[in-house]
């Protein structure tokens, strides 16, 4: 038995098959003038949703990109304030929903969110920028979406490759959430679910892209790994994953997917029961390499290099996530890290010995 601290995140969800249609209806509940956000790559989505809003829309700033550089946002607000915006629709992943954070940070606009990838992070308080090849985390209710719409028919046409580290990245959310230094049996009963939930729909979603029961579970997966990720710190995993993608530029998902297994070996010894329910979880022996060889089941790359990353960055890499550290349950060992992320960078089985 144990005393813990809860914290709830308001926000309203809904949840299931065709909810876009009920988009126009939400956006008035928040305001009149909404901007609707996109990557360049899901313009044309974007201007769906614009007409599905009709005079509600006042516009597409469709230049979302990842790791949310400040740049981009501040072209964003230069458009905010030309359109005389009062709220934005983010449609897209995690780039779209943290230019829609971004904005929010700024403005206090209120924010519409629809996924249509794993991310997770609709369902958070927290924000990543980039400047000048530098990541930095804040966390602030500021930031929350006011409505986050699931409609798992955006996701039926996600590419597999997507859909792997997507979820992959969502699995990294509950499993840190686990042995969080706040972590609480509220949390911890959603993380179990998440990971569980994502473990057996993407295997099925790579065999069977248009099996709507999987494409369901992944994305409930997903949302009970963000709400997660919102609700208890992170750890190495997490640090790291910003690292590098700051740093190098590298794919999110990506990099969340190649990491994982390597940062859960490091904290293996640490945090023994935390291991012993992610394993569980996924129905493998062992957590890290439980979390490789699902890795490796969904066609996902297993290495750092394979994504971008030079072998010249992994001492850089290692030093910059030693600074300004986040909590972590195991001491962080300067070469031992380093180790981790060498063979992270090569594509080598987790070492639980490091």
């Amino acid at each position: 038995m144990q005393n813990f601290v809860y914290n709830g995140h308001p926000a309203r969800v809904l949840f299931g098959f065709g909810t876009l249609a009920r988009v126009a209806e939400e956006a008035r509940k928040l305001g009149r003038r909404a901007l609707v956000l996109s990557t360049p790559q899901q313009v044309d989505q974007a201007r769906q949703l614009a007409a599905t809003l009709g005079d509600l829309s006042v516009g597409i700033f469709a230049e979302a990109t990842m790791h949310t550089p400040i740049d981009v946002t501040e072209r964003a607000l230069k458009v905010v304030r030309e359109l005389g915006a009062d709220c934005t629709v983010a449609l897209g992943g995690g780039s779209t929903t943290g230019l829609g954070k971004a904005i929010a940070l700024r403005t206090d606009l209120p924010q519409i969110v629809i996924p249509t990838t794993y991310a997770g992070s609709e369902m958070t308080p927290i924000l990543g920028e980039t400047q000048d090849g530098a990541k930095k985390t804040v966390r602030t209710p500021k930031v929350l979406p006011e409505t986050v719409l699931y409609d798992v028919d955006l996701t039926m046409s996600l590419p597999v490759s997507l859909s792997a580290t997507s979820g992959m990245n969502a699995i990294a959310h509950s499993v840190e959430a686990l042995y969080a230094e706040d972590a609480n049996p509220i949390v911890s009963l959603m993380a179990c679910a998440g990971i569980e939930a994502l473990a057996k729909a993407l295997p099925e979603i790579v065999e069977r892209p248009d099996d709507r029961a999987a494409r369901w579970q992944a994305l409930y997966g997903a949302w009970l790994s963000g709400i997660c990720l919102g609700a208890v710190g992170m750890g190495l995993h997490h640090k790291l994953c910003h690292t590098l993608g700051g740093a190098f530029d590298l794919p999110h998902a990506e990099t969340h997917t190649i990491v994982l297994p390597h940062a859960v070996a490091y904290n293996r010894r640490a945090t023994q029961p935390a291991m012993a329910r992610v394993a569980a979880a996924l129905g493998a022996p062992e957590a890290a390499s439980g979390l490789y060889d699902l890795a490796g089941r969904i066609g996902a790359k297993r290495a750092l290099r394979d994504i971008g990353m030079p072998e010249a960055g992994i001492a850089r890499a290692a030093e910059m996530a030693l600074a300004n550290p986040y909590w972590n349950p195991r001491p962080l060992d300067p070469e031992a890290i380093r180790q981790l992320i060498a063979r992270a960078w090569s594509g080598d089985p987790p070492d639980a010995t490091i």
